[in-house]
C-alpha cells in the first residue's frame, strides 16, 4: 500500500509498472518518496514563513498545506515528464529546465527553514537594529521639539540675566551709599549727610524695582518652564506612539534581511542540502539505466503515435478520394443539354424582370 502511494507520487504509469519487475517498482517508489518528503518539508517551511506574516496558526497551517501541495504537484510533474532517451546528452538537455526549476524551488523551501534554524541569531540582529532604530527615532523626533525648547531656554536665560544685571546695579548703589557714610568715597565726610540720604534713597528705589523685577521674571520663568515640561511630555508621548512600530519590526522581510547579515556558510550548506533533496529525483532518473518500464512506455507511446499517424493518413486519402468523385460528378452534369436549357430559360426570365424593374424606376423619376 505504501509502495503504491509512493509510485503514485513519482508520476509513473501504474498499469505499466504492474507488468515490470519488483526492482522497477522499488526504483519508482524511491523517487516518489523523495517527491513526497520534499513536499512535506515545503509544507513545514511554508507554514513557518506564513506564520511570520499572518501571526495565526490556522492561517499558517492552511496556506502551508496549499504551498506543500503546489510543490508536490510541481515535483511530480518534473519527474514524470523526464523520458529516457538513447543519448545522455539529450536527456540532460531535456532535464535542464526542470533542474533550473528545482533550484528555484530549493531556494524557496530552504529560506524559511534557515530563518527557523537561526531564529535566535536573527532575533539578536533584530534587537540590535531595533535599538538603533529607537535611538534614531528619538533623534529625529527631537529635531521637531528642540527648536522650541531652545528658544524658550534662551528666553529664560535672558530673564535671569536681566535679574542678575539689576542685582549688580543695586549692589553697586549699596556700596556707594555705604562708602559715603564711612567717608571713604564721594564727599569723603564721615556721617549720614544729605548726599548719603540721596544715594540711600536711590538704592532703596532700585532695590524695590529689583524685587518687583524678580517677582515678574520668576512668574515668566515659571510659565516658560511649564511650556518646556509640556513640550517634553509631547515628545515622550510621540516616542511612545512610534515605539510599537519599531517593536513590530520583525516581519518576513526583516528576518530575511537579518539572515543575510549572518555568516553565509551555514546558510549555504542548508541550501545545498535542500538542493540535493529537490534535485535527487531528477538526478536519479538521469543516472538510472533504461529499464523495462522505460522500454514499455516508449513502446506504448510509439504505438499510439503510429495509430494517430495511420488515422491521419486514412483521413487524408478519404478527403482526396471524395474530392475526385465530386469533380467527376459535376463534370458529367455540366455536359447535359437538359440542365443547360433549364438554366438558360431561368436566366432569360431573370434578365426580363430586371429590365422591367429598371424601366419602371426610370419612369417614376421622370
Amino acid at each position: 500500500m505504501l509502495q503504491r502511494f509512493f509510485i503514485f507520487c513519482s508520476g509513473a504509469d501504474t498499469d505499466i509498472l504492474e507488468a515490470c519487475s519488483a526492482g522497477e517498482n522499488t526504483k519508482y517508489a524511491g523517487i516518489g518518496a523523495t517527491v513526497f518528503f520534499t513536499a512535506v518539508m515545503a509544507t513545514i517551511a511554508g507554514s513557518y514563513a506564513l506564520y511570520t506574516v499572518f501571526d495565526s496558526y490556522f492561517a499558517a497551517i492552511f496556506f502551508g498545506l496549499i504551498w506543500g501541495l503546489l510543490i508536490f504537484n510541481l515535483d511530480r510533474f518534473i519527474v514524470s515528464t523526464i523520458k529516457k532517451r538513447d543519448s545522455f546528452f539529450d536527456e540532460l538537455i531535456q532535464a535542464s529546465p526542470r533542474i533550473l526549476l528545482a533550484v528555484i524551488i530549493a531556494i524557496v523551501i530552504s529560506k524559511p527553514l534557515e530563518m527557523k534554524i537561526f531564529e535566535k541569531e536573527i532575533n539578536q540582529v533584530l534587537l540590535t537594529e531595533k535599538n538603533e532604530m529607537t535611538l534614531d527615532n528619538k533623534d529625529q523626533l527631537a529635531l521637531q521639539f528642540t527648536p522650541a525648547t531652545t528658544a524658550i531656554t534662551s528666553e529664560i536665560a535672558a530673564l535671569k540675566d536681566e535679574v542678575l544685571t539689576k542685582e549688580a546695579s543695586v549692589n553697586a548703589l549699596y556700596d556707594t551709599y555705604i562708602s559715603e557714610a564711612e567717608g571713604t568715597a564721594g564727599t569723603e565726610r564721615l556721617g549720614k549727610g544729605p548726599v548719603y540720604k540721596e544715594k540711600r534713597d536711590k538704592h532703596d528705589a532700585e532695590l524695590a524695582a529689583l524685587k518687583e523685577l524678580k517677582t515678574t521674571n520668576n512668574e515668566k520663568i515659571a510659565g516658560l518652564e511649564t511650556q518646556i515640561a509640556t513640550i517634553a511630555t509631547d515628545y515622550e508621548a510621540k516616542v511612545a506612539e512610534t515605539q510599537p512600530i519599531i517593536e513590530g519590526f520583525d516581519g518576513l522581510m526583516a528576518r530575511v534581511n537579518a539572515l543575510d547579515k549572518l555568516p553565509w556558510l551555514p546558510s549555504f550548506f542548508i541550501f545545498l542540502l535542500f538542493l540535493a533533496i529537490e534535485t535527487s529525483p531528477i538526478i536519479a532518473k538521469l543516472l538510472s539505466p533504461k529499464g523495462a518500464y522505460d522500454l514499455k512506455l516508449a513502446e506504448q507511446e510509439g504505438a499510439v503515435k503510429s495509430w494517430v499517424e495511420q488515422q491521419k493518413a486514412q483521413r487524408d486519402i478519404l478527403v482526396t478520394t471524395d474530392r475526385e468523385v465530386n469533380n467527376r460528378v459535376y463534370a458529367d452534369i455540366a455536359e447535359e443539354q437538359e440542365l443547360y436549357d433549364y438554366k438558360r430559360k431561368i436566366a432569360r426570365e431573370l434578365m426580363q424582370e430586371q429590365a422591367t424593374a429598371f424601366y419602371k424606376k426610370q419612369k417614376s423619376v421622370l
